[in-house]
């Protein structure tokens, strides 16, 4: 007879569980995880390249008198699978992303550059407006004039459509099968 009842376990009456020692572990300990490579890189020793979504048995450590709100920014070790130097590179979960620190560099970072000159343009423009209100002006004026501009492109692009929409299938269809009834009168006189 099978019980489905759990193994019973002893306690004894003078048990105290706050009496078992605590594990005391370094806070700088470092876990072996399985990760994928985050973004593009080459290796600086020997320039291998290692594509996003390469698969790793990393290091992970948590990054000492490092935080962003309260977030844990962590660090990881990994080995280049050619000449198994070291790479590190720490979360930033300020802009959701990845950064490089040693061993290799980062490829294809046109699209972060271009998101980041976009943030820096779009900054000088509102620290020149609140200084200057005829600014304010002449950029909502430019807006409005782009603005116009994009709907008139957008207009012609309909109007475009339409002309090529107006075919009609029937039609030509119907031309189609009189040409082939043509056709066979012809082979048959």
């Amino acid at each position: 007879v099978v019980s489905s009842l759990p193994p019973q376990k002893y306690y004894p009456p003078d048990f105290d569980p706050a009496k078992i020692p605590k594990l005391k572990l370094p806070k700088d300990r470092q876990y072996v995880v399985r990760l994928m490579a985050p973004f593009n890189m080459r290796c600086k020793t020997c320039g291998e390249y290692i594509y996003k979504g390469k698969k790793f048995n990393a290091r992970k450590e948590t990054v000492q008198n490092e935080a962003y709100l309260g977030l844990p920014i962590f660090r990881f070790y990994i080995k280049c699978t050619r000449c198994l130097a070291e790479i590190t590179f720490k979360t930033d979960p300020e802009n959701t992303d990845y950064t490089m620190e040693h061993g290799a560099t980062r490829n294809f970072q046109a699209e972060k550059l271009l998101e980041e000159e976009e943030k820096r343009l779009q900054k000088e423009r509102e620290e020149e407006e609140l200084n200057n209100p005829m600014k304010v002006l002449e950029n909502r004026t430019k807006d409005s004039k782009l603005e116009m501009e994009v709907l008139e492109n957008l207009q012609e692009l309909k109007e475009l459509n339409q002309r090529q929409a107006n075919v009609d299938f029937e039609a030509m269809l119907k031309q189609y099968k009189e040409y082939e009834e043509e056709q066979r009168r012809r082979e048959q006189e």
